[in-house]
């Protein structure tokens, strides 16, 4: 048996829209989104009366697709903390390639990224940082050098 690819990674987001927006500015496409409801929603997650919607975004032109998802009902839980440092078990982040780090810093700022740390070259490398976006997402960026 084999893996065939990997669809997506899906995210839990308190205000759809706002994320959307951050992800958009990041250079991801909307490639759809609706509500889903059902019994069959609920057995999937293990959740009663589920109600919710998903924003599937996409990275133009190469594989690598992020479904952000808000639920209505039941109302989404917070992690204890709320912020949850870079070391916390779980999911930790997901990275993107850029062209330009600082350009792309630029554009998500007005959406409320902030810096985790810094920007920081490695070696001759990369330029990496870690930025927190909508709800608390981390995301790394990578910019390849030479």
């Amino acid at each position: 048996m084999t893996i065939k690819r990997m669809d997506n990674v899906a995210i839990v987001v308190d205000d759809l829209d706002v994320a959307v927006a951050f992800f958009t500015a990041l250079g991801m496409e909307l490639e759809g989104r609706m509500p889903i409801e059902g019994s069959w929603a609920g057995r999937v997650v293990g959740l009663d009366d589920v109600r919710s919607e998903i924003a599937m975004m996409r990275v133009p032109g190469a594989p690598g697709r992020l479904e952000l998802t808000t639920y209505h009902h039941p109302e989404a839980i917070t992690a204890e903390p709320e912020v949850s440092p870079p070391n916390t078990l779980g999911l930790h982040r997901v990275m993107f390639a850029v062209d330009d780090i600082e350009d792309t810093l630029a554009r998500l700022r007005p959406h409320g990224a902030e810096l985790v740390g810094e920007v920081v070259r490695y070696e001759d490398s990369y330029l990496l940082c870690y930025l927190r976006g909508p709800s608390g997402i981390i995301l790394a960026l990578a910019q390849q050098l030479g």
